[in-house]
């Protein structure tokens, strides 16, 4: 599998470590119902997601990738910050 780092173009999947679900971060700063649910509670959808990975092989930026968790199939990919995520 091969996923294409918007700084250093396609590379093997291994080059690359998952992070994370990228999801809308509760508003505020005081713990409530509904950062006790960002933290502990996670879905884990079999279908299109949108995730953080590292090119911890390569330029070391952080990636926000949409692809289906079934079939691995990448959508796209683009770099986290200012993503809005």
């Amino acid at each position: 599998m091969r996923m294409t780092c918007p700084l250093c173009g396609a590379r093997d999947l291994r080059e690359f470590t998952f992070r994370g679900a990228a999801l809308a971060r509760p508003e505020g700063d005081d713990w409530n119902e509904a950062w006790h649910d960002y933290v502990h509670l996670r879905d884990n959808p079999a279908g299109e997601s949108r995730e953080y990975w590292a090119h911890r092989a390569g330029c070391g930026a952080v990636l926000l990738v949409s692809r289906d968790t079934r079939t691995h199939e990448v959508f796209s990919v683009g770099l986290a910050r200012g993503a809005g995520a």
